[in-house]
């Protein structure tokens, strides 16, 4: 199985408070894994150590098959420097609670600003891949809109095309409806659930139950910084082995 990601012993801590406590992962590519669990067990820290964006304390994690912030130089892992370091996120597209979007710029600006600034393509190019996206994400009509002018839905719908457009290997999403009124959650999720389909490999952290039912290959539940379960949603979510899980789910589900 060739996987796309792989964590081995992450540890991460706050303080004195252990967030993570040695945690290991493997997704392969194509696969839609949704990471449960209640508020404070470490989802989201786990998800920002997958892409860097926080250091393990100890541990470490493989995208695409090369250690994220590191190399070996003969016998010695030493840290990378912070440019091949932002080479190595761009394999992996980052979708927030709070999208993010450049305020200043239109729809389209924010989708193409990563393409040319970053990986130099022309305008014309970017413009082109960026349309096709947002017609994937059903935003093509709002391209000259304004972030202000747009719904949470939508500016989220904008963010996921945005990440799209740098080609990521993965994509991250931490909590993408959480934000966002009841109405406009099935417009986003129906958006990832088309990207599922496509064989976009995707790490979710979520407390959309149904959608993890529906669209996960795996689920994976965390509780105080440990997986508790993990395996099929069908398995999991119905028939979880561990206690700790078992209250947590009854108390989501009920």
């Amino acid at each position: 199985m060739s996987l796309a990601v792989k964590a081995v012993g992450v540890r991460k801590s706050f303080g004195s408070h252990e967030v993570l406590k040695g945690l290991d992962l493997e997704v392969a590519y194509g696969e839609v894994l949704c990471i449960l669990g209640p508020s404070g067990s470490g989802k989201s820290t786990f998800l920002r150590c997958i892409n860097h964006l926080e250091v393990p304390d100890s541990g470490y994690v493989w995208v695409d098959g090369s250690i994220m912030g590191y190399e070996h130089r003969g016998d010695v892992l030493q840290e990378l420097p912070v440019a091949r370091l932002r080479a190595q996120q761009r394999r992996l597209g980052m979708v927030f609670q709070h999208f993010n979007l450049f305020a200043h710029r239109t729809v389209l600006g924010n989708v193409i600003e990563g393409p040319m600034v970053v990986r130099g393509l022309r305008r014309t190019e970017a413009e082109a891949r960026a349309m096709q996206l947002l017609d994937q994400v059903g935003m093509a009509g709002r391209a000259s809109s304004y972030p202000a002018q747009l719904s949470g839905g939508q500016k989220q719908r904008v963010a996921i095309a945005r990440a799209l457009a740098m080609e990521p290997s993965v994509m991250l999403f931490d909590e993408p409806t959480s934000a966002l009124d009841p109405e406009l959650v099935g417009e986003v999720l129906e958006v990832m659930r088309g990207l599922a389909k496509g064989g976009t490999t995707m790490i979710v952290v979520t407390h959309e139950i149904g959608f993890a039912r529906e669209v996960a290959d795996r689920v994976l539940v965390m509780i105080d910084g440990e997986i508790r379960e993990t395996g099929k949603p069908g398995q999991v979510l119905s028939e979880p082995g561990d206690p700790r899980v078992r209250t947590f789910l009854s108390r989501v589900l009920s």
